[in-house]
């Protein structure tokens, strides 16, 4: 699974120090986790994207502003994609894929399971990845070929995790008439693995996979800021990761362990 070609992809991303934007990923989500949980709480101008259960808010906005303020003053020619909007074409064959508040709908209740999602890839796909959960301070991090961390620490995906015992995380859409397919299939699903988990934040589910907290991650509908960052911490992990068609269900995103990918993969 890789990203769709973004503007100004052709362009050369020249040398790079993925140490050095590493560090910029991780300040920025840490600054935008910040102005987040300041907010936590508090909810204003919350409004509604592709469904009414689909909410954006003030916190969303003002994430992603903090965020693309922080790249911009220092990688004014990298290209920036993010889930509130923000879109600016690459001048330097990098760009900045961010999620300023995975799981909005936990942040709106007060479930302390959301995220800051902050990647950045280059022609080869993700290079950068970053996922902080601001509340338990917890944090994913990985650059391509550099190993998956939590806190610092190293992690790795569950492997091998036979279908039968793998716990599956998974995630549903804002519309009503995905959810009916996508309940269908995890009906049929169900009964071959160990059991669900919905946690409400894909980029925090797609880490947990990394971290061997949950054997595998599937959702239909989810977007590439969702788990552009968790996609190279899962990779560096050991995970495989696709894009996968599930009978009477649109694709979707599968993660997990090389054995289970495939064994999964089978059964869908």
């Amino acid at each position: 699974m890789t990203s769709l070609p973004f503007p100004g992809a052709a362009a050369s991303a020249g040398t790079v120090d993925p140490a050095a934007l590493l560090d910029l990923a991780l300040r920025a989500a840490s600054a935008a986790g910040d102005e987040l949980i300041k907010r936590y709480g508090f909810i204003q101008g919350l409004d509604s994207k592709s469904s009414a259960t689909d909410p954006v808010s003030d916190a969303d906005r003002a994430s992603e502003a903090l965020l693309v303020e922080m790249i911009t003053a220092q990688r004014p020619d990298d290209g920036i994609l993010g889930e509130e909007g923000a879109d600016r074409e690459s001048r330097s064959g990098l760009r900045w894929v961010i999620d300023p508040l995975d799981g909005t709908v936990n942040y709106i209740y007060g479930i302390d399971e959301w995220a800051v999602s902050v990647a950045i890839e280059d022609l080869d796909g993700p290079l950068v990845g970053v996922v902080r959960n601001p509340v338990s301070g917890r944090t994913y991090s990985a650059v391509r070929g550099g190993g998956a961390f939590r806190d610092g620490k190293p992690i790795r995906v569950n492997d091998p995790v036979p279908a039968a015992r793998a716990l599956l995380a998974t995630g549903f859409s804002y519309t009503a008439e995905r959810r009916i397919k996508q309940s269908a299939f995890m009906a049929r699903l169900l009964p071959q693995i160990r059991d669900l988990r919905r946690c409400g934040s894909a980029a925090l589910d797609v880490c947990m996979v990394a971290d061997g907290q949950v054997d595998a991650f599937y959702e239909e509908g989810v977007n590439w800021w969702d788990v552009a960052a968790a996609t190279v911490i899962c990779r560096e992990a050991g995970g495989v990761d696709s894009r996968v068609s599930p009978a009477g269900a649109a694709p979707g995103y599968l993660f997990a362990g090389p054995g289970l990918h495939k064994e999964l993969t089978n059964l869908f």
